[in-house]
């Protein structure tokens, strides 16, 4: 059971060390650890609380509050977050200010990317949050009041058509980012020193599955064993590697480059499976699962996001799988919290092939002919997916 500890001034010792915290003296410090995140509230399922971002680290924060296994961080007057005690860092050199500012902008590009660089006084928490229809990246700035007076932006920049800033609360501090394209190709948020950046991916010039690096993931692997069948207790680790392995096969023989977060029966955690992933820099990711109820009338397949600008990888993906014979429809699932589905720097998509728990979907996962169709059918999806990027570009 969650318990507040609403004292004027209590001691907080679960995370290594004993310190005083009151309403009017906070505790200040910085972030730290593996991929660090914030939740909006103290919410929380089977895949864990709604987070609000992932972040960089080294950012300063104010902790007013606590609870067993988390900080209460205020990002601003009217803004507040969570952040798990074991990606905070106490820094009694943090002096906290009553008020930053921003700087001046610069807008540009390399080889790699496109490039928004903004000069802050501190490295302070944002958020980031995809929009569509027009595409745009939107990040707010918690803490930072605008004294930015010039945005300098060069013709290196190829994705981003527009940037501005708006003073959305006198503590918080927006920049817009306007795409050129539909689909969001993912973007990355950094300090460095005290300049925050955030880097835009521009869609591939070569919109075709042999230029593509795709990453494929096969859930679970080792003590993981994941669902199980209804009738026969398979395993869905051993289910979701022998799917994954036809996908792979399917992509390579388009000639387009995959890795695979695994090939053998190992476990693998979600911050290491993440971390390899995002150092390979795929330009998709596809993660292989089998869904399982408390139902045994639920079955078919699914495909899930969490960020919006990434939907349209998901969507085609099922629609595609739909034509696998006998295959039912289960849905199209947005705001996914799945950890793979976290990162924002490339589109990826999870994909619930069918239910362990229902047994005519279990008898097609026991078939080596739907491995190969499942394969078959998410490549079909892929293809058409880039061919709506190319209309976009027509």
């Amino acid at each position: 059971m969650i318990r507040f500890l609403f004292t004027t001034c209590f001691f907080i010792s679960l995370s290594g060390f004993s310190q005083s915290v009151t309403q009017s003296k906070p505790l200040a410090g910085k972030i730290t650890g593996s991929l660090p995140y914030l939740e909006y509230g103290l919410g929380a399922d089977r895949l864990g609380g709604a987070k609000m971002t992932y972040l960089d680290t080294g950012i300063v924060v104010k902790v007013i509050d606590s609870t067993i296994g988390n900080y209460k961080i205020q990002l601003s007057k009217d803004h507040l977050a969570y952040l798990p005690k074991t990606n905070f860092t106490k820094d009694s050199t943090v002096k906290l200010q009553s008020y930053y500012l921003t700087n001046s902008w610069m807008v540009t590009g390399d080889s790699s990317g496109d490039y928004v660089m903004v000069n802050l006084d501190e490295k302070l928490p944002y958020r980031s949050m995809q929009q569509i229809n027009p595409s745009k990246i939107v990040i707010d700035v918690f803490g930072a009041t605008s004294n930015t007076n010039w945005i300098t932006q060069r013709s290196a920049a190829k994705e981003i058509t527009n940037v501005y800033h708006e003073q959305i609360e006198d503590d918080v501090f927006r920049i817009i980012i306007e795409l050129k394209h539909k689909q969001h190709w993912g973007h990355s948020i950094y300090y460095k020193d005290k300049r925050l950046i955030i880097k835009i991916k521009r869609q591939p010039e070569e919109l075709s599955l042999e230029k593509m690096k795709i990453a494929v993931d096969a859930g679970h692997g080792g003590d993981n064993n994941g669902a199980s069948g209804i009738k026969t207790g398979i395993l869905e680790k051993k289910y979701t590697l022998l799917i994954a392995q036809q996908l792979e096969k399917a992509l390579l023989e388009k000639e387009a480059k995959v890795f695979m977060t695994r090939t053998a029966d190992v476990g693998i955690g979600m911050t290491e499976r993440t971390e390899m992933i995002k150092n390979e820099n795929p330009d998709f990711l596809i993660s292989i699962h089998l869904n399982s109820s408390v139902k045994d009338s639920v079955n078919g397949v699914s495909t899930y996001y969490r960020y919006i600008g990434f939907r349209p990888l998901t969507q085609y993906i099922r629609e595609s799988m739909l034509k696998i014979d006998g295959l039912k429809d289960f849905g199209n699932i947005g705001s996914f919290n799945f950890a793979l589905s976290g990162p924002t720097e490339y589109p990826n998509c999870l994909v619930e092939v069918a239910f362990l728990s229902n047994k005519e979907d279990e008898q097609l996962i026991l078939n080596p002919g739907f491995h190969k169709a499942v394969a078959t059918q998410i490549v079909e999806g892929i293809k058409e997916w880039l061919k709506s990027c190319k209309k976009d570009e027509d």
